[in-house]
């Protein structure tokens, strides 16, 4: 923005996603051999590789997979139906271990904080992207989460990153990322103290900029 209009922009956190209550009762998890992966296909969005980055963690060794999608996908005439897709995560589905496809509506609230509490890591399998609401309700819930090094993911919260962009996606660097994941099992947890005070100061900070403006 500085180059191209003269104008330095304010850059503020992405506030809270979950309420306080859940928030606070979000706990820890214990280390364990083997990680609960998940792969949130949601309808297929322009900006997602999924079978490709399905195609990595599939049957990976300490790995158990869900593949979660949205059942339009399957639904003839459906803005969002994409049969030769579905098709392969089926078929990649029963043909690695330890890897399920789970068919579903969308999830309402609380159920997708259930699904994001359950599994231990969140992959966001993204080619191109800014930012995600998605990454801020697994770092309130202390879901470990693996971001593409497109965009701007990695700097939002403590987070594992892998290379996937518009290029293409380094297969190596996810193993790798999802490896660590397993052996580490990396926890960053937001506190319920540490959201309020944020949501605080982000709450201060647009007050100035909209009296700046004003003024």
């Amino acid at each position: 923005m500085r180059e191209r209009y003269g104008h330095t922009a304010t850059v503020l956190p992405h506030p809270h996603v979950l309420e306080p209550e859940r928030i606070a009762a979000a706990r820890p998890r214990e280390p364990a051999d083997e990680v609960l992966v998940g792969l949130h296909a949601k309808s297929l969005r322009a900006n997602m590789d999924v079978l490709a980055v399905a195609d990595v963690l599939a049957g990976r060794p300490g790995v158990r997979l869900w593949i979660d999608i949205h059942d339009e996908v399957f639904e003839p005439g459906n803005y969002f139906h994409d049969p030769e897709t579905g098709a392969a995560l089926q078929a990649l589905a029963a043909a690695r271990p330890n890897t399920e496809l789970r068919v579903h509506p969308y999830f309402s609230d609380d159920e997708l904080w259930d699904y994001l509490q359950t599994i231990d890591v969140s992959v966001l399998p993204y080619r191109f992207g800014t930012h995600s609401g998605w990454l801020e309700a697994c770092h309130d819930l202390g879901t470990t989460v693996l971001v593409p090094s497109c965009g701007f993911y990695a700097e939002q919260r403590p987070v594992l990153e892998y290379a996937h962009d518009e290029a293409g996606l380094d297969r190596a660097s996810l193993r790798a990322a999802v490896d660590r994941a397993r052996a580490e099992h990396p926890l960053a947890q937001a506190t319920l103290e540490g959201r309020l005070h944020e949501r605080r100061e982000v709450a201060a900070a647009h007050a100035r900029i909209y009296a700046g403006v004003l003024s």
